[in-house]
């Protein structure tokens, strides 16, 4: 693939990824690959934004001397320390050898902790500017978003926002842009990011937004570090941003379980009808067989949550823990949640789930269900009820 044309003097020169299945470690599921984002900017300084992960440094290498000699370069920005992101840095550095590495101050401490290189760093804070001839840089920090050392870089002749980690997927194509591919598919990715990554951090995504509309940045194109670039409705992802960082939901209610022997599994359908009897659109995942990244992803414009499990060892399934410690990481923002499962000698499944979700500071929405061995006719009409009740004050919720 050769480089790929942003706007006069602007360029992708990043690399594709198209078999990597889990990132993070194997925290994050990535169905379509990914690719890693670096933009090289020609004027009278040339520029590179970012580098890719180390894999992919002869790539990224390979287009950008189809454009221009690295030697030549004077600047490198690094956005973000991840190594996705800054992994090829020390190959980048001995090429371009001149070139003075821009960055804040926290992302030089993380660079020198990770590479122990003696680099020419120029820091940057808000507010900074580097005149490159034609075009000039401006600099936004956007701490926590992910990282303390996330930072925004802005062309502003070009009005193109490269926000490193924000408005993202993890998305491998033979295509760049926003309008060549099928938007379902993009923005079912972008959500899964969002929900994955960045829900923690909802408060930070609102105001760094209301940020850069109050500087005057006008933004026609947005460049992530993955995925697709923006440049038909950038509007969309930052509406879609504004819509996940408050926390606006659904009238949808999500029921997320597994079960030994069927016992909890028969509640959950049971629970379903019930909700399903009152209007509302439900979701069944057991999680021993389910994507947990897919279950997040559709959890966070889901207004209710439903939490099963058997009981093991007086505790609930290790499935339904580890589900929970990733939920409570990413603190979800107004949820209504429950409780329901089933025991044989003893309980304890349905107390500790109301306990890791209490921790969430979500509303609880009643003393959890809880029936011992499996559920009778008589049983599985109290879960029926129980989803009934569930499901109207999901929508007494959405009336005051």
């Amino acid at each position: 693939m050769n480089p790929v044309k942003l706007a006069d003097g602007v360029y992708w020169v990043g690399a594709v990824d198209w078999n990597t299945r889990h990132f993070h470690g194997h925290t994050y599921s990535t169905h379509h690959g990914t690719t890693y984002n670096a933009y090289l900017i020609i004027d009278e300084k040339i520029t590179l934004v970012d580098t890719v992960f180390p894999p992919f440094a002869e790539e990224m290498i390979g287009r950008m001397k189809q454009i221009v000699d690295l030697q030549k370069i004077d600047y490198v920005i690094a956005n973000h320390v991840e190594t996705d992101h800054s992994g090829s840095l020390p190959q980048i550095m001995r090429l371009a050898s001149k070139a003075k590495l821009v960055c804040n101050i926290r992302c030089k401490e993380g660079l020198l902790r990770h590479y122990y290189a003696d680099w020419d760093f120029h820091l940057v804070k808000t507010g900074d500017k580097i005149n490159l001839g034609k075009k000039s840089l401006s600099f936004l920090e956007a701490p926590m978003l992910h990282w303390p050392d996330s930072m925004f870089t802005y062309i502003e002749e070009d009005q193109i926002l490269l926000p490193n980690d924000a408005f993202g997927q993890h998305l491998a194509s033979s295509e760049r842009f926003d309008d060549q591919i099928d938007e379902c598919l993009l923005m079912g990715e972008a959500i899964k990011y969002y929900a994955n990554i960045l829900m923690p951090f909802g408060s930070i995504v609102v105001k760094k937004i209301d940020e850069i509309q109050k500087s005057g940045w006008k933004v026609r194109m947005i460049g992530p570090s993955h995925g697709i670039i923006w440049r038909k409705n950038p509007q969309k992802i930052l509406e879609a941003y504004l819509r996940w960082g408050k926390g606006e939901v659904q009238n949808r209610v999500m029921i997320a379980f597994d079960s030994m022997y069927g016992a909890t599994e028969k509640m959950a359908k049971a629970i379903s009808e019930g909700v399903k009897e009152e209007g509302i659109e439900f979701e069944i995942y057991k999680l021993s067989v389910s994507d947990r990244n897919d279950v997040i992803t559709r959890l966070l414009e889901a207004k209710g949550i439903l939490i099963g499990s058997a009981t093991v060892d007086n505790d609930m399934l290790p499935d339904v823990l580890g589900f929970l410690g990733i939920l409570k990481g990413l603190k979800p923002k107004n949820k209504i949640a429950g409780a329901f499962g089933s025991f044989g000698w003893s309980g304890g499944a349905v107390k500790n789930i109301e306990n890791m979700l209490q921790e969430m500071k979500v509303e609880i929405f009643e003393p959890g269900i809880s029936f011992k061995y499996v559920p009778t006719e008589e049983e599985l009409k109290l879960c029926f009820e129980f989803g009934r009740r569930f499901a109207q004050r999901i929508k007494g919720a959405s009336s005051t």
